[in-house]
């Protein structure tokens, strides 16, 4: 019998012979919220046989006076789980099978869960990047920059988790035309002990495949109801230690949510409008940014009425250049109608691919009118120019 959630990275799930109910109860939700699946034995018997191959041995008390009754060889990892405060006898038998500790439940349980969720994962080989996307004003364009980001990270093999941080956006999962998709909203999203396996999100929440990549969608709903800052560190780091892209479209009012983002990403873009108004409210939002750490570039979007340069708005606001993008022809009737542009190509996906290359990510190859990604880069650190004479075209 196996508790509810994914096999583990190596196909070896831990074993549990817990005979009290209570703490077995406990310990299967903990496996649950890790996405870890266990085997549950009845006896030594059946321990013993998968004894050396397991990753994870979790026993009680008495299954942990019967193993070492048994003789059974010294194991990596044996943890005896009881209730708070045991008796001195649960220690002896602690000491008597060989275990690596004594886990007293609830107050280990954010320890129980890291591991699990380790075992599941596995070493990916890789740590992802975070990206968080920000608007310099109200309607700049960042949720969809975020989300033009994250399908251009697919479209080039990367795996991507897109997480919308802004519970007053109306949701990320309608601009990614996913609203009517199956999976939960932050809403619904619960997290015990801190910490969640990035494989029990893919497979819980909405998102799309292309080869062995994937891309999924932790969004706000439309109630207004949005994430504490320990989930959205807790999501965060499990995209990341998986290996995957993690873009995050933040509100642009400093917060706790925001500033646990800013702490772990790897760059923020701020996206503004050429537009004089929009480049006054963007030097707040930058300001608080830069007070954090994080590096900062700068996404200028068209058209620009009154002729403003990107080199100006950059040096208005003190921030380097990531790209200068032209209006995305047919944009807005395509996001009233649910249906995110796919195009390979176009200003979007060229002002998208520019933030791949920034975070050493390579675009989708062989796609026309795509910049390398060494002018992508150079762009980003300044020695590069918008498109054009440095002017956003209308």
């Amino acid at each position: 019998m196996s508790g509810a959630g994914v096999g583990v990275s190596n196909g070896r799930r831990p074993l549990v012979l817990i005979n009290d109910d209570p703490v077995l109860d406990d310990v299967l939700r903990l496996a649950a919220a890790a996405g870890c699946d266990v085997e549950r034995v009845p006896d030594v018997a059946a321990v013993r046989r998968n004894w050396s191959g397991a990753p994870l041995v979790l026993l009680d008390a008495r299954a942990a006076a019967e193993c070492a009754q048994a003789g059974l060889p010294r194991h990596p990892l044996v943890v005896l789980v009881c209730a708070a405060d045991p008796e001195p006898g649960v220690w002896r038998q602690a000491v008597a099978v060989g275990a690596d500790r004594v886990l007293e439940l609830p107050g280990g349980e954010a320890w129980l869960v890291s591991v699990l969720a380790d075992l599941v994962e596995g070493p990916s080989g890789r740590t992802g990047r975070a990206l968080a996307v920000l608007g310099g004003r109200g309607g700049a364009g960042a949720s969809v920059f975020a989300v033009a980001v994250a399908k251009a990270a697919l479209r080039a093999g990367h795996s991507a988790l897109l997480v919308d941080c802004d519970p007053l956006g109306g949701g990320l999962d309608l601009a990614l035309g996913a609203e009517t998709s199956a999976g939960p909203r932050w809403p619904e999203l619960r997290l015990t002990g801190g910490r969640i396996a990035a494989s029990a999100l893919r497979s819980a929440l909405p998102g799309a495949g292309r080869g062995d990549a994937a891309l999924t969608v932790l969004s706000c709903d439309r109630t207004g109801a949005g994430p504490g800052p320990d989930a959205v560190a807790a999501v965060l780091d499990a995209g990341r230690r998986a290996g995957d892209l993690v873009v995050c479209d933040l509100p642009r009012q400093p917060g706790e949510v925001v500033n646990a983002v800013l702490d772990r990403a790897d760059l923020a873009v701020l996206v503004v409008p050429a537009e004089v108004r929009a480049c006054l409210a963007a030097r707040q939002v930058a300001g608080f940014v830069l007070a954090r750490g994080t590096p900062l570039r700068l996404l200028v979007r068209g058209p620009a009425p009154g002729g403003l340069d990107v080199r100006t708005i950059g040096a208005a606001l003190d921030v380097p250049l990531l790209h200068g993008m032209r209006p995305e022809p047919g944009l807005a009737e395509a996001l009233e109608r649910g249906r995110f542009p796919t195009r390979a190509r176009g200003p979007l996906a060229s002002a998208a691919d520019a933030a791949l290359a920034a975070l050493g990510y390579h675009p989708a190859p062989g796609t026309p009118g795509r910049r390398p990604a060494g002018a992508a880069a150079d762009v980003v650190t300044g020695a590069g120019a918008a498109p054009g004479d440095g002017q956003v075209p209308a």
